[in-house]
């Protein structure tokens, strides 16, 4: 169900009095975490300085092997991100990348984004879009979700997380259902074309809906220091407001799949690697310079804004990631912050399919049923602007394309031996 707000700068000024009566030494709690997160920065601005990696790298032969070392596995919880080495062969990426540039040009898609209905997701943040296409089913998209290679990476993803907290089973941490995102095909030489530090999944909401006052309900408390970025509970339960571009199911990782070389000065991704940073910025809004009818900047259907503002201590630490071959994966938390570089200053496309991790529960299964026939039709998924294009596309996945798990993830009822010969002989 979407969070609506009849009347947001009453329900801000009202959700902010009620949460500094039951805080009243925000000041002080805030000061506290201030200093925490001071001496996070400070370690990954050396780490930075000194030419180490700040995003924690795993290879992804560890994770089918099950030995990720427990060292590296506290790290990512630390850091809130990782990057995955080889989850697909450089060569399978390397074919997609083809595949999906043969599918933009034969089926006219740059002519068509002239067109296209502008989602504004991002409409408050300093730089405009980057190149992020409205595609969802071509072919190497559908068949990146089912692998299961990805599939593992996922599990192992879910599982950092506390699936079982105070009685309740929040949700499977192996089960992974597919949630339909986009592509980026940024060319050499694009510049003002970023985006500036954010946060997905939901902006006011966090203090005004009650649901993600209780996954915060440690920081809100004033006992911060027993509060885990990786505790599920409630998260399930959270409600945004309905906006296009607006993730309705509940994602462990946002990340993406590289599939051209990139890296730092290409156009690629930022991170702020401080996995509860989270805790800094709803208490932030709480201080006695932010106005009682805002929130550091937070508007409803939009990105929540990490700015220069109110948040320039956690912006030092905004890194960009390790250098990516094609197949390399990298995931963030779903509250770490996050950015895209500005300029591109390479020589070649800088591409991804954006695809992330979900597990099962209630929330995301209501989402696959609204999902399932915009698969099946071509048609833009739920979140999303409903530019439609894929429609008529040639090239587009289709039922044929699916394996067993890519029906499940999709949620999708499998079909019988012979519908399965005749969906198979209907793509030969």
């Amino acid at each position: 169900m979407a969070f609506v707000i009849e009347n947001l700068p009453e329900e801000i000024r009202n959700s902010k009095k009620a949460l500094r009566e039951a805080l009243p030494n925000h000041a002080e709690i805030f000061r506290q975490v201030e200093a925490e997160m001071r001496q996070r920065v400070n370690t990954i601005v050396k780490e930075r300085e000194a030419g180490q990696e700040v995003i924690p790298i795993v290879h992804y032969s560890d994770v089918e092997a099950g030995a990720v070392p427990a060292e590296l596995v506290a790290k990512i919880k630390d850091r809130g991100a990782c990057v995955v080495r080889r989850t697909f062969a450089p060569a399978q990426a390397d074919a997609w990348d083809k595949e999906i540039a043969t599918y933009v040009e034969e089926n006219g898609l740059d002519a068509k984004l002239a067109n296209a209905a502008e989602d504004k997701y991002f409409g408050t943040l300093a730089s405009a879009k980057p190149q992020i296409y409205g595609i969802y089913w071509s072919r190497p998209q559908v068949q990146a979700r089912q692998a299961e290679s990805l599939t593992r990476v996922r599990i192992f993803l879910n599982r950092l997380w506390q699936s079982e907290s105070e009685g309740q089973r929040h949700f499977n941490p192996d089960e992974t259902p597919a949630y339909a995102d986009r592509i980026r095909r940024r060319p050499p030489g694009s510049a003002s074309l970023g985006l500036s530090p954010h946060v997905d999944g939901g902006s006011v909401e966090r203090w005004l809906d009650a649901h993600f006052r209780k996954v915060y309900r440690h920081v809100f408390s004033g006992n911060w220091r027993e509060y885990d970025a990786f505790d599920a509970a409630h998260r399930p339960d959270a409600r945004e407001v309905a906006s296009p571009a607006v993730c309705s199911m509940f994602r462990t990782f946002q990340g993406w799949t590289a599939l051209t070389r990139q890296g730092k000065g290409d156009g690629t991704l930022q991170l702020i690697p401080i996995a509860n940073a989270m805790m800094y910025v709803l208490l932030r809004a709480l201080q006695e310079d932010v106005p009682d009818d805002e929130l550091c900047g937070a508007a409803p259907g939009r990105a929540l804004s990490v700015n220069p503002q109110y948040h320039s201590l956690l912006i030092e630490a905004l890194s960009s990631i390790p250098l990516m071959e094609p197949g390399d994966t990298v995931f963030w938390h779903s509250d770490v912050v996050h950015a895209v570089e500005n300029e591109h200053k390479g020589s070649g496309y800088s591409n991804v399919m954006y695809i992330s991790s979900a597990p099962g529960c209630a929330k995301n299964t209501a989402y696959l049923a609204r999902q399932a026939p915009t698969f099946l039709s071509g048609r833009t998924p739920p979140d999303f602007a409903p530019d439609d294009f894929e429609v008529d596309f040639k090239g587009r996945g289709t039922e044929a394309d699916l394996t067993p798990l890519g029906r499940s993830q999709l949620g999708l009822p499998q079909k019988t031996g012979d519908e399965q010969r005749t969906l198979a002989s209907a793509s030969a």
